[in-house]
């Protein structure tokens, strides 16, 4: 499996991209054959004075289907796990609807 990490608007530090990887890194127990992870982690500049708000968009390649999730937080951290989560039901639901014959 392929994670390509990018940043957005966003100076991007080793410790995010390392947990990145190492959350996308768990997607391979649901599902062995993922083709490729693109994960694009930035910030949103509101005109409001409450801070940054950090976005996190992945997308997840498996042959023959893809998968697109994109959430916003306070904390980057946090929006990144809310993605990786969704990825993850994403696919079991998926992997779900294969083995039961439906749509694949």
């Amino acid at each position: 499996m392929f994670i390509n990490i990018q940043p957005k608007e966003l100076d991007l530090t080793d410790a995010m991209k390392a947990y990145a990887e190492e959350k996308f890194t768990m997607l391979d127990k649901y599902y062995d054959r993922i083709e490729e992870i693109k994960c694009e982690l930035g910030t949103k500049s509101h005109k409001h004075n409450q801070g940054k708000v950090y976005t996190c968009s992945g997308h997840l390649f498996v042959q023959g289907k893809d998968f697109f999730v994109e959430k916003q937080e306070e904390d980057l951290y946090k929006a990144i796990d809310k993605v990786k989560d969704h990825l993850q039901q994403m696919l079991v639901d998926w992997k779900e609807k294969r083995r039961e014959g439906g749509d694949s």
